[in-house]
């Protein structure tokens, strides 16, 4: 069984690629349930954000699996990826751990890692290295509401929660140890330095935002910092855009007045859950009217767009500046620290190898759990047939002739497990488990079921 990844994000799709795919709420389920139905995955873990959607598999082979994820995520956006895979495909054991594809649809912009290079990009991920904005921590909540998700249904087994939970701690660390997450620009910062190029200082204009999740929270937190305090909050329900316009002394207003809330504001941000635009080309012109053509800006952080794409406009509205997620992606690519970038980098790095190794010594295990049953096993039968044939040994004297043939069994046992383990990190050594099983007559069942030594003492 060998891990694999298969998605695609901001780095390889343009947003109209990942708009499309935003707009079926159920995707993630979705698609894991069409992989697994494949019989090409045992384990599958679905990460679905507004820039990301990545497929994380554990596999029994390569191919396979890699044609039927593409295949789920190809229907997931209502296109077939005919001839999936095709061109030209990149061996697993290649160190760009890619998959070069083309055809109709999405396959063009998938990318693969798999194995050792499905773990590094876990952890790059959940560090925040990956993310649009780099080093933000809301991937971390991401991926830990997937993993629990793919419990709750039983898609995830012991390999992927034991990926997942790693990175997890990875990202933490990340966290905590650097700082990362404090010089690295959010994408509401960055459109406020948008804004305020068009709208000058922002401190005297109005605001609105549309929308009162989690990035609306984030927005209303960003701009009220900025020194906006003129601040509207619209949401589809009433009670959570108060709660959230009371927070920064704002003002709630409801869905019914949207329009003349944008008409009344210079800069909006919009950031809903909603599919199809709720500022269409239609409401803008009005509302350009309305302003007397005074300059306007909307960022908009929504995936499905909330605003209409400027290049569908039947007519251009010159004072509009409209800012989307595809825009901020680029301005803020060059703007990360990368000093602390680096860091993080580091620490990947030292918790990739870390990961590697836990994982193929623990592919050994079995196989050094059975010796040492094996073992105990021989050791109780001659210390019985000695009891047998001598009874007349006082207790002191059995215990330490049953100590000292402890002492020789851990002796002779040391060297051969420590050196399975050196042998198991070593991808080009001896196959020293096989080895061990050869030597000592180790059945497969006991192998298999054997997960931890009985003797005490015995190592």
């Amino acid at each position: 069984m060998s891990l694999l990844v298969i998605g695609l994000s901001h780095h390889t799709a343009p947003l109209s690629v990942l708009e499309g795919l935003a707009e079926s709420p159920d995707r993630a389920a979705r698609i894991a349930t069409a992989v697994l139905s494949s019989a090409t995955a045992s384990e599958v873990v679905v990460v679905s954000t507004c820039n990301r959607l990545e497929v994380y598999a554990e596999v029994p082979a390569f191919h396979p699996a890699v044609a039927a994820i593409g295949e789920a995520l190809a229907t997931a956006a209502g296109t077939r990826p005919e001839g999936l895979p095709c061109g030209r495909v990149v061996h697993p054991t290649d160190p760009a751990d890619e998959l070069a594809v083309r055809a109709e649809g999405i396959a063009e912009h998938l990318y693969v890692r798999y194995d050792d290079g499905a773990v590094a990009h876990t952890f790059t991920v959940a560090c925040g290295l990956d993310s649009m904005a780099v080093g933000e921590a809301q991937i971390l909540g991401q991926m830990r509401d997937a993993l629990a998700a793919a419990q709750q249904t039983g898609r995830a087994g012991e390999s992927l929660n034991a990926l997942f939970q790693h990175a997890l701690r990875v990202g933490k660390r990340a966290h905590s140890e650097t700082d990362i997450d404090q010089h690295s620009l959010s994408l509401v910062q960055m459109g406020l330095e948008e804004a305020a190029k068009v709208l000058g200082d922002l401190s005297g204009i109005r605001a609105a935002i549309v929308g009162a999740g989690a990035m609306s929270g984030l927005a209303v937190a960003t701009a009220s910092r900025s020194g906006i305090s003129d601040l509207t909050v619209v949401n589809r329900t009433p009670s959570r855009a108060e709660r959230l316009a009371d927070s920064v002394g704002g003002t709630a207003r409801p869905w019914a007045e949207l329009e003349d809330v944008v008409a009344a504001s210079d800069l909006v941000i919009t950031c809903t859950g909603a599919v199809g635009h709720v500022v269409s080309e239609d409401l803008l012109a009005r509302c350009v009217t309305a302003r007397g053509g005074r300059p306007q800006v909307l960022i908009d952080l929504a995936l499905p767009r909330d605003v209409a794409p400027t290049g569908t406009w039947a007519d251009p509205l010159p004072s509009v500046r409209v800012i989307d997620l595809e825009e901020l992606g680029v301005l803020l690519s060059g703007r990360a620290d990368l000093q602390q970038v680096d860091r993080v980098g580091a620490l990947v790095t030292a918790e990739v190898a870390d990961y590697l190794t836990r994982r193929l010594e623990k592919k050994v295990a079995p196989t050094v759990a059975a010796l040492r049953s094996r073992a105990a096993s021989v050791v109780t039968s001659e210390l019985d047939r000695l009891h047998q044939r001598v009874p007349d040994l006082d207790e002191a004297t059995r215990a330490e002739v049953g100590r000292a043939v402890h002492r020789i069994v851990e002796k002779l046992l040391h060297t051969p497990t420590a050196r399975i383990k050196e042998f198991a990190v070593d991808a080009n050594g001896p196959d020293y488990a096989a080895a061990l099983r050869e030597l000592f007559d180790l059945e497969p069942k006991d192998v298999a079921n054997v997960s931890s030594p009985p003797m005490r003492g015995v190592s």
